[in-house]
C-alpha cells in the first residue's frame, strides 16, 4: 500500500468512537493519559450521544490538549466514526480503544517499541476480560504470534482495542460501514495486501463484556461472518464451508478456555 498523507513520526493517534458512553468514557481516557509516553492525541468522535457523553469528554479537553473531539450530527455507527477519526489524525502511528475499553499504562510505549524494532505496519497484543464493574471476568485472550489473510478468514484473533498500525507501511486506511465487524473486515483488507500482522505477547489491554453491545449478539456475528465469505470475497459454498468450520473450532476453543478458567 502506497502512503498517500504526511504524517508526523514517532507519534501516535489514539482512534476512538463513542456512543452514550458516560458511564465508561472517562475510564478509557484517563487510561490513555497514564500512558508512560506522552507523544499522543486521543481523537474521540462522538456518534450523536444521547447521555452526558459529550459533556465529559469536553470537561477533560479542557484540561489536556492533546484530547479531541469531533461530534457527529447524525448517527453513523463506530465504522464511519473511526473514518473520520482516521481522517483527522495526525500521527504515523494509529492505535484504536473503544470508548468502553482501557489500556495498561505501558501499552503505546511497549507496542510502539515493538513495532520499530520489528519493522512491522500491523501489530496486536494479548488482552483480558472486564466485566462493566472492571473485574476480571475471563482468563487472558492468548493470540497468535502473527497473522496472515488466510488465518484471518478462518477466525478473527485480533481484538481491536489492542491494534497499532504504522501507516507508512499500511496507508492511510478506512474502515467499512457496516454496523458490526467493521474492524475485521480492515484486518482482512490490510493482510489482503501482504500486510502480516504480529503479535506483542503481552496483555496490555482490558476488554470490557457489555451486555448489550452490538457484539455481544454471537449468532449474528456468525451469520456475518458467512456473508463476509461469500459476498465479500466471492467464495463458493465449500470454501466458505471449509473457513467457516475453523470459525467455529476457534470459537468453540475460545469459549472452553474462558469456562476453564478460575478468577
Amino acid at each position: 500500500m502506497e502512503q498517500q498523507y504526511e504524517y508526523v513520526d514517532s507519534f501516535i493517534s489514539v482512534i476512538t468512537p463513542a456512543y452514550n458512553s458516560e458511564q465508561f468514557i472517562e475510564e478509557a481516557i484517563r487510561s490513555v493519559q497514564a500512558q508512560t509516553i506522552d507523544n499522543w492525541e486521543m481523537i474521540i468522535v462522538d456518534d450523536c450521544s444521547k447521555d452526558r457523553t459529550v459533556k465529559i469528554v469536553e470537561s477533560l479537553k479542557q484540561q489536556d490538549s492533546r484530547i479531541k473531539l469531533h461530534k457527529l450530527d447524525e448517527n453513523k455507527g463506530a465504522g464511519y466514526a473511526r473514518n473520520v477519526a482516521m481522517d483527522l489524525a495526525k500521527g504515523r502511528f494509529i492505535a484504536f480503544l473503544d470508548s468502553d475499553d482501557a489500556w495498561l499504562p505501558e501499552k503505546l510505549e511497549k507496542q510502539y517499541q515493538f513495532m520499530k524494532r520489528r519493522g512491522v505496519g500491523f501489530s496486536y497484543t494479548k488482552y483480558k476480560l472486564i466485566d462493566e464493574d472492571g473485574h476480571l471476568s475471563g482468563a487472558p485472550y492468548e493470540v497468535p504470534s502473527d497473522l496472515d489473510f488466510k488465518d484471518l478468514l478462518k477466525f478473527c484473533h485480533i481484538g481491536c482495542l489492542t491494534v497499532m498500525l504504522d501507516r507508512d507501511k499500511v496507508g492511510h486506511v478506512q474502515m467499512d460501514l457496516i454496523r458490526n465487524r467493521q474492524d475485521y473486515l480492515l484486518w482482512l483488507d490490510i493482510t489482503r495486501e501482504g500486510v502480516k500482522a504480529y503479535a506483542l505477547q503481552e496483555v496490555l489491554s482490558k476488554y470490557r463484556k457489555v451486555s448489550n453491545s452490538i457484539s455481544s449478539n454471537k449468532l449474528k456475528v456468525a451469520k456475518l461472518n458467512w456473508k463476509i465469505y461469500r459476498e465479500r470475497f466471492g467464495m463458493n459454498v465449500i470454501k466458505s464451508a471449509w473457513y467457516f468450520l475453523h470459525y467455529v473450532y476457534f470459537y468453540i476453543r475460545k469459549m472452553q478456555q474462558q469456562r476453564n478458567y478460575k478468577i
